[in-house]
């Protein structure tokens, strides 16, 4: 069975994301062992940007969860989100830009970090169990055998590999959806948080600026 959807989501509704993060980026070399993630760590005060061409991710999942994180970059103020997490076993992506606008008090302006990858289908993005948690998504999608309303504790009985996180963050009794594979075209995003097995960006340019159309979109 195929689904396709297409449209704004927010974390109680259907939907399914994927990008990677800037700081994952910064960390290329450095990855977490395959399957394990970095324990529970609080996010920043700033939602990230992403936007891809197409991304292909097999053994998909999505569940509601929460973060705990800072409500500014000055680091002094706390507060939970709620956010949808999205994983993947393993996925692909073409045509990767990620943006984040940081403001420094200090000398008074607003700074973009671009972050771009995957150029074309021979250079993509790769990752191996990949985390998202997703504020907001637009996208063209379609999913191959899926299941909706399965409970968070029963994902992956069903072998469609969909990994789910181990923190403590999402509710094992909450809703959630599995599919063996997504299929995701034109994506806009926005994001708090990505982590990962392994992630390789093939054609990685990385630029700084003070200009708002370096944001992807």
């Amino acid at each position: 069975m195929e689904s396709q959807v297409r449209g704004g989501t927010r974390w109680k509704r259907f939907a399914v994301v994927m990008v990677p993060s800037v700081a994952a980026a910064a960390a290329i070399g450095v990855g977490l062992a395959q399957g394990a993630l970095a324990a529970s760590f609080s996010v920043s005060g700033q939602e990230f940007k992403v936007r891809a061409g197409h991304l292909e991710g097999q053994g998909f999942a999505q569940y509601g969860g929460i973060d705990s994180g800072y409500t500014s970059t000055d680091g002094k103020t706390k507060t939970v989100r709620p956010v949808a997490i999205s994983s993947f076993k393993t996925a692909q992506i073409t045509n990767m830009c990620q943006s984040v606008k940081t403001e420094i008090p200090l000398i008074g302006k607003t700074i973009y970090l671009r972050l771009e990858a995957g150029p074309d289908s021979k250079h993509k993005v790769e990752a191996e169990n990949l985390y998202i948690d997703v504020a907001q998504l637009d996208a063209d999608a379609t999913f191959k055998n899926i299941d909706i309303g399965v409970a968070v504790n029963e994902l992956d009985k069903s072998g469609k590999n969909a990994p789910v996180k181990q923190d403590g963050t999402s509710l094992p009794g909450g809703f959630a959806q599995q599919a063996e594979s997504a299929d995701l075209t034109d994506v806009e995003q926005t994001a708090w948080a990505t982590t990962a097995g392994t992630f390789k960006l093939s054609g990685l340019k990385m630029r700084l600026g003070t200009s708002a159309s370096m944001e992807c979109f």
